[in-house]
């Protein structure tokens, strides 16, 4: 680009304009942490290019999984963390603590059991189609309803039920 200065091409700069109005932002963030992956011996999904997996002995591992300008992470042994904390020496971070949310996915977490659901998402639609005060129901279907195959029947659009 030529902005480089001498000593400092490993660095880079500051931009005071969001960087989602950039084309080009998102893929300098990637290669640049994806640099880094690479140089402390993660390794790079072949499947999921923005997951990063480290193995250590007798099975640690830890997951690093980003998404745009965020990462989330798991792990079997907390000792793996130091490595995210030396990765907070070489990037501006900041710890949110435990993952409440991620892509609309509610997380709820305890020391045994991760759960995710999308209990949020349900109340959204539901509100959408003006259903949030109808009586709910544990069993959707009628009891002791017969249902049969309509073997004539026109093809329905399967994304209308996705």
């Amino acid at each position: 680009m030529g902005y480089e200065k001498k000593g400092e091409e490993d660095k880079v700069y500051k931009i005071r304009k969001t960087l989602y109005s950039l084309k080009q932002a998102p893929m300098t963030w990637y290669s640049k942490i994806e640099a880094y992956f690479v140089q402390t011996s993660f390794e790079r999904c072949l499947c999921e290019h923005t997951r990063f997996t480290k193995w250590k002995e007798e099975g640690k591992f830890l997951i690093v999984s980003l998404y745009v300008d965020g990462l989330i992470y798991t792990r079997i042994d907390k000792s793996m963390c130091d490595d995210l904390n030396s990765m907070m020496l070489e990037f501006d971070m900041s710890d949110l603590g435990k993952i409440k949310y991620f892509l609309e996915v509610e997380v709820i977490q305890n020391s045994n059991e991760i759960f995710v659901c999308q209990r949020n998402y349900a109340r959204e639609i539901l509100a959408r189609f003006g259903m949030d005060k109808s009586n709910s129901m544990h069993n959707p279907l009628v009891p002791f309803t017969k249902l049969t195959k309509n073997r004539v029947g026109t093809k329905v659009d399967k994304t209308l039920f996705k």
